[in-house]
């Protein structure tokens, strides 16, 4: 029998692993998560991370960042974590040109805050849209010439349940999350022929820390109660969808959503 690679092998050893699946494919990919430092990202970095890729991730929370670090040092590629303002254009393509080409890029950054109508300004907008939209189009365009150079890639977009449910307080989150959808559309159409697979995810209410900040026992009885599967959704469920997305077994998947929510949309 073969060796298995260690990359393989850390994570089949992960804590609660034992029955998900390894992709030989992600191993030494190397690997971009926008958001990483904590909640889903963090999910996202240690799933990435135990497979073997060369993850990097970007954020501005750097306590959380620098804690996931340390924690995830028995890796087979420990992760590399980049203070980054997203909302910072020029610094977001410098920074993803100055990797010289990745090969999965996962656009997972946003910011849920609540509001109403009336807390509506032109200016509110315009930071709504560059925290939960914009800077998916600007990421992506900035990696494409190197994914292209490499033979090809995924990117994954992050869309949420929430607009489709109509949520309350969420006006201006729904209608960037609602264009993401369109975005990674288009972007699948374009990007096809380079053999970029662009795809978004759509995830039910996960359980992080933030949104624990939001809902009490009742409240996550309620959400419970709306899903056809009566267990919260967790990062390491949503991971392992993107996952599969990003390696060669999702190969044939593009231009499309992939809903993770516990069949409540």
């Amino acid at each position: 029998m073969k060796d298995i690679p260690s990359g393989l092998k850390a994570a089949q050893a992960a804590p609660g692993s034992a029955r998900s699946a390894v992709y030989p494919s992600l191993a030494g990919k190397r690997v971009l998560v926008t958001g990483g430092g904590s909640g889903i990202g963090a999910g996202l970095v240690e799933a990435f991370a135990r497979q073997g890729a060369e993850t990097i991730f970007v954020d501005i929370l750097d306590k959380d960042s620098t804690a996931l670090v340390e924690r995830l040092k028995d890796v087979p590629i420990k992760p590399v974590f980049q203070h980054l303002d997203l909302t910072n254009l020029t610094a977001l393509e410098t920074f993803i040109r100055s990797l010289g080409g990745i090969d999965v890029l996962v656009n997972n950054a946003g910011n849920d805050d609540r509001h109403s109508l009336q807390d509506i300004t032109p200016a509110y907008w315009d930071e709504r849209m560059a925290v939960n939209l914009r800077h998916m189009l600007f990421a992506s365009k900035a990696a494409v010439p190197g994914m292209k150079a490499r033979g090809g890639g995924a990117i994954i977009n992050f869309g949420s349940i929430s607009w489709h449910l109509g949520l309350p307080g969420l006006l201006l989150y729904e209608t960037a999350k609602a264009g993401i959808e369109g975005l990674t559309r288009a972007l699948a159409r374009e990007l096809g022929a380079d053999n970029i697979r662009v795809t978004a995810v759509v995830p039910g209410n996960v359980k992080t820390p933030r949104q624990m900040k939001w809902y009490t026992p009742e409240g996550e009885a309620e959400i419970v109660g709306y899903q056809c599967l009566k267990s919260r959704i967790t990062p390491d469920h949503v991971a392992s969808l993107v996952l599969f997305l990003a390696s060669d077994d999702g190969r044939m998947c593009t231009g499309h959503e992939y809903w993770i929510d516990a069949g409540w949309g």
